[in-house]
Parts: C-alpha cells; structure tokens; sequence
C-alpha cells in the first residue's frame, strides 16, 4: 500500500486496484499529534509524580518520546484512514449531485 515510507502506492502491488481516488491529506497526522500529546502529557505526570525529577529530567525523557511515537504511529493510522477511505469507495464532495 505504501511506496516508501508515508507515500500512497498509486497502484497495488498484488492486486492492481488503483488507488488514486483515496487521499488521506493531513487526517493522520491530527490524530497522531493528539495520541502522542496524549501519551506525552500521562508520562510527564507519571514521571513527575514517582520521582519529582528537575525539569532537564522531563526534557531528556520527553525530546525523544513525542518524535518517536509520532514516527511509530503515523504510517499504521494513515493506512487505516486510507483503508477506511478506500472500502467504503468516500470520495470529495461535488455541489452538482
């Protein structure tokens, strides 16, 4: 489904359905930035509740997480927004229908 690695294949390697009339946009990544900030927001609590660390502490742990779990979660939520699109056949809306 994928060429490379957040690209839509315009076609289906085993299949060749075209994939052309399903577009995700930018609907992944609004999802994404809610989880990660989320989950971000839960590890900062946790951490600050068990350990009462400085705020370097928090940086150190928290640069790397919020990058990291936006890049894991990304390419799985945009292949199920595309997924979803492509199923059930959604396309843009027209005013002349």
């Amino acid at each position: 489904m994928f060429d490379g690695l957040l690209k839509i294949a315009p076609r289906c390697d085993v299949c060749g359905a075209d994939f052309g009339q399903a577009d995700v946009g930018d609907g992944a990544s609004v999802f994404v930035m809610f989880i990660a900030g989320f989950l971000a927001v839960v590890l900062y609590l946790l951490v600050e509740v068990a350990f009462r660390p400085p705020w370097w502490v928090h940086l150190i742990i928290q640069i790397p997480f919020v990058p990291l779990v936006s890049i894991a979660l990304l390419r799985p939520i945009k292949g199920m927004l595309f997924a979803l699109q492509y199923s059930h056949d959604a396309q843009e809306a027209r005013l002349d229908e």
